[in-house]
């Protein structure tokens, strides 16, 4: 601002619209500003390539730039989490997660990336769990807190009782949780996600009984504040329900949903698939045929086409005041989400196709007209359903684009060249850094020898690289 007032010759308001310009990324309005700039400049005795030069520098600021102060706090907290990620991995997943809870979207993604560092996320507990996602034994426990319908008052109410003893059943759990805090919503939760599945019961079979369980459970509490007791009550000696007796029920048995099922109780309660993944032995087929995660959206552009792919988790049709059929629908993946929007020849066209729980690729283009929030309108929709072929070409496919690229060096004839060939190859590819290792294959007396550059001569392979390293190798051995 300073520059533009004393040199360009603006006024304080002139001075502050460019700066909202560069900070907003404005570029027509940082065009319309720059004669002025030049003009001014030269009116203030600045000579004009000097002028061009600052203006250059001032409008590369919208490009990407922080203020001194503002780079070195990023530096220090830049430094400091990479110490955490890299020596308590764990720890400091779990941190994350836990602030990012209240952000449905947020949770799904940072689980993935506890997958992909060899991080299990275990499902939560009522005996283990606490409010927020803790550590236990290397791996993440899932915090209550982060379950639909729970709120912390009854996590607190559980961990609270807890502490005398471990709950053993659903109708232990009913009989000792304080039954205002902990409602039926919150213990239907409870139970879809996985986190009464220690009781030894199913979760199915739990879901059937906890009416009556419920019921039983809110009757011994209020029996427990008038002094009475049951006749077929045992007294534990621990001070339960009932002033320390526990009343006795039948075991909870019966059949367990099937897998599809239990997956789609985790995601309502979680927002994630926890204990596996609908995706997650297509994944790597899934991530050759796309363009980009969901998670990657955005970075997209408006209207940029992208093709992506997923598992539809909602889908419902409409009726638009012209008489025709759309859809709003919602594709996941593991590691985003993102909303669909189907109009009538396009849901016309895949008829059928594009339904719950159906494993789809799209192609359609990036919309962020509402509020900035990105949808994607769907162009085309084909089923995903690779084979066991195709998903080990993805795997193979993505190993090899892992793996580092090698500029390999050929020594034909070693006992050519002089023992100083190794320092020689050093000092030349010092001047051509980059990404690339160094492998030097040589035919020796011995037979051949391959030998690998440390990390600090890595290269970028060129011509120019090429051209002087075999101009090098061609020079004859010095007497």
């Amino acid at each position: 601002m300073e520059i533009s007032k004393q040199i360009g010759g603006f006024t304080g308001a002139e001075a502050d619209d460019l700066r909202k310009a560069i900070g907003k990324k404005k570029r027509e309005l940082m065009a319309t500003m720059e004669q002025k700039f030049i003009d001014g400049s030269a009116a203030s005795g600045t000579a004009p390539h000097v002028a061009k030069k600052l203006w250059g520098t001032m409008t590369a600021a919208a490009d990407y730039s922080f203020n001194k102060s503002h780079a070195a706090c990023y530096a220090l907290i830049a430094y400091r989490t990479a110490y955490l990620k890299a020596n308590y991995p764990a720890e400091y997943m779990a941190a994350v997660i836990s602030s990012v809870m209240s952000t449905k979207d947020k949770v799904p993604f940072f689980v993935n990336r506890c997958e992909e560092m060899g991080i299990e996320v275990l499902p939560p507990d009522v005996n283990f769990s606490d409010h927020s996602f803790i550590v236990t034994e290397g791996n993440i426990r899932f915090g209550l807190d982060a379950v639909k319908n729970v709120g912390h008052a009854a996590v607190e109410a559980m961990i609270t009782e807890r502490q005398e003893r471990p709950y053993d059943s659903l109708w232990d759990f009913c009989e000792r949780v304080d039954c205002r805090a902990v409602n039926k919503r919150a213990i239907e939760g409870l139970i879809k996600c996985g986190a009464l599945d220690s009781t030894g019961a199913t979760r199915k079979a739990m879901l059937g009984v906890l009416p009556q369980a419920q019921a039983a459970g809110q009757k011994s509490q209020e029996d427990a504040i008038r002094g009475q007791g049951s006749i077929f009550a045992m007294d534990d000696g621990g001070g339960g329900s009932a002033g320390g007796f526990r009343t006795q029920h039948a075991p909870i048995l019966g059949e367990e949903f099937e897998q599809r099922e239990l997956l789609a109780m985790e995601k309502e309660t979680l927002g994630t698939f926890l204990s596996d993944h609908p995706l997650s032995q297509v994944r790597e087929a899934l991530r050759v045929r796309t363009d980009c995660t969901l998670a990657e959206l955005d970075k997209k552009k408006d209207n940029e086409w992208v093709t992506v792919g997923g598992i539809v988790a909602e889908a419902k049709k409409i009726r638009t005041r012209s008489g025709t059929t759309m859809m709003f629908a919602t594709l996941d993946d593991l590691e985003g989400r993102v909303e669909m929007i189907i109009f009538a020849k396009t849901l016309e066209a895949n008829d059928g196709l594009i339904d719950t729980d159906a494993v789809l690729l799209v192609r359609g283009r990036v919309d962020r007209k509402d509020r900035n929030e990105i949808k994607l309108v769907v162009q085309d929709a084909e089923e995903f359903s690779p084979s066991e072929a195709d998903i080990d070409d993805a795997k193979e496919q993505l190993r090899k684009e892992a793996e580092p690229d090698i500029f390999l060096i050929n020594v034909p004839d070693a006992a050519k060249h002089g023992g100083d060939l190794i320092d020689e190859l050093k000092s030349l590819i010092a001047n051509f850094p980059g990404d690339a290792q160094v492998h030097l294959v040589m035919n020796t007396r011995d037979g051949k020898r391959t030998l690998r550059f440390g990390p600090e001569f890595r290269v970028a392979p060129s011509v120019g690289l090429r051209a002087e390293v075999d101009e090098l190798l061609s020079q004859p051995l010095a007497a």
